[in-house]
């Protein structure tokens, strides 16, 4: 017997679902450190992030019954995270910080260290970024 619906859920077990959740969990922890709490800037900052990985779940259930949702799901899961990188940047340069370029060796190294968790995250900035 054939199925009715195709494959669906387990969005956990995705790489990006895993990366969107790992952004999400290090922007909140930037924010509480870096951004005052009673900002409107920290509220739509950790909700674009939060919407990524959001977004990235329905995508998975939606996936089993609209093609046309999925991708439209995908868009704003995209858009999310594009917005939050916009937001990042905007941090940078408001406070006169250097953006890595795509060829900087830091960008790499974090790249190729394949963080799991915000800890990871924050224990390579402090042994590779703050001398």
């Amino acid at each position: 017997m054939s199925k009715l619906l195709g494959n669906h859920g387990g969005c956990r077990k995705m790489m990006s679902f895993q990366m969107a959740q790992l952004v999400y969990d290090v922007t909140v922890r930037f924010c509480d450190w870096y951004i005052d709490k009673f900002s409107r800037t920290k509220d739509q900052i950790v909700q674009a992030a939060r919407s990524g990985v959001q977004n990235i779940a329905e995508v998975s259930q939606a996936a089993a019954t609209s093609k046309k949702t999925e991708l439209k799901l995908i868009q704003v899961a995209r858009s999310s995270l594009e917005e939050l990188k916009l937001d990042y940047e905007d941090f940078l340069r408001q406070r006169k910080l250097t953006l890595w370029e795509r060829n900087n060796p830091l960008r790499q190294q974090l790249i190729d260290v394949r963080c799991r968790t915000a800890d990871e995250v924050a224990n390579w900035i402090k042994e590779n970024c703050l001398n």
